[in-house]
């Protein structure tokens, strides 16, 4: 694909050589005359200078003094993404069942669908166009799943989930199991019935091994656009917002709310029927405690949560004990000293 090619599906500008063919996409580090890569960040920038890259994505302010061959758009990683999906295309799955798959009664599934080995669809379970269902995966009874979406191998739906378009789920990812839910009944744990659904929006992305579990009672919902990263647990009637990210071993209790283009890092554990407010950032390894709220806006780190300012203090505090310990020990030595004295 040549680099005027590359300019005009951006509708972007160019400068340098439009004619110049660019086959694969690189890390400036590594890029060769024949592929492309972009520059996001001061860092990049400098970086740049010495990169053999044959076409650069950069901003629009970029300054340009060596006459580079570049691609000038408003947002260069969001550009890169995209070129990166021309010039290396996922394989399209070949449209079919094979003959290893078993069929519910009932079932109705796409023309344009491509059903793996050994896949397992229960009754009366709707798959939809292009809709891509590889080996090994277990779908259960009234299940839909919208156009265009990808279950990659081993993936397990439980009976009565919904899934929109063109959602990706990952392998090993579980959606509907039932919710935790016991009750102490005559000192031992009775099972509480999990009779919800879960319903999944349009172009959400699920990471290998992670769980969504079915509601109790009512639905546990994932908004459009999510994006859940590997071994991420949502728990029972939860209700995650559109354009969520959540990155990886997270964890969701029952209950828990979170509202749209909210940011929540790895490794976080929310409690009880918390509420993660519009746009709120929670960092890497935080707690949130049963039923707090985390105000729309707000960053938020450490266990329990506090608000980065609050956290970074605390930190800084914390840094200074062992030289205040040594200062508490030589201010009591002279209280002993004046104290001796005055005997």
């Amino acid at each position: 694909m040549k680099v005027r090619e590359i300019a005009e599906w951006l509708a972007a500008t160019f400068e340098g050589d439009g004619e110049r063919e660019i086959r694969e996409a690189a890390t400036l580090d590594a890029a060769g005359v024949a592929e492309v890569s972009f520059v996001a960040t001061r860092k990049a920038a400098a970086e740049a200078q010495s990169s053999d890259a044959g076409c650069l994505l950069v901003c629009i302010d970029f300054a340009n003094p060596g006459g580079r061959t570049l691609i000038r758009v408003a947002e260069p990683r969001t550009a890169f993404a995209r070129v990166i999906r021309r010039l290396h295309p996922v394989p399209q799955a070949i449209a079919g069942i094979e003959p290893t798959a078993i069929i519910g009664d009932g079932a109705v599934i796409a023309a344009s669908a491509s059903i793996g080995a050994r896949v397992v669809i229960g009754q009366e379970t709707i798959i939809g166009e292009g809709v891509s269902i590889a080996a090994g995966s277990v779908i259960g009874r009234r299940v839909e799943i919208g156009d265009g979406s990808t279950l990659h191998a081993n993936v397990t739906i439980y009976d009565d989930v919904n899934i929109g378009c063109r959602a990706i789920l990952h392998s090993g990812c579980v959606i509907g199991a039932d919710g935790f839910g016991f009750a102490m009944a005559e000192g031992r744990y009775e099972k509480f019935p999990q009779i919800g659904r879960v319903e999944i929006g349009d172009d959400v992305e699920i990471g290998a091994n992670s769980c969504i579990d079915r509601a109790a009672l009512g639905v546990t919902w994932i908004g459009d656009g999510t994006k859940l990263d590997n071994m991420v647990h949502v728990a029972h009637n939860c209700r995650i917002g559109r354009h969520v990210v959540v990155a990886a071993q997270t964890g969701f209790s029952g209950g828990v709310v979170v509202e749209d283009y909210a940011v929540i890092g790895g490794q976080v554990g929310i409690g009880d029927k918390a509420r993660i407010e519009r746009g709120a950032v929670l960092g890497s390894g935080c707690g949130i405690l049963t039923s707090k709220i985390v105000r729309s806006g707000q960053v938020v780190w450490g266990t329990p949560a506090r608000p980065l300012k609050e956290h970074l203090e605390l930190l800084a505090n914390l840094s200074r004990l062992p030289e205040l310990r040594k200062e508490m020990r030589r201010l009591s030595g002279r209280v002993a000293d004046l104290e001796g004295k005055h005997k």
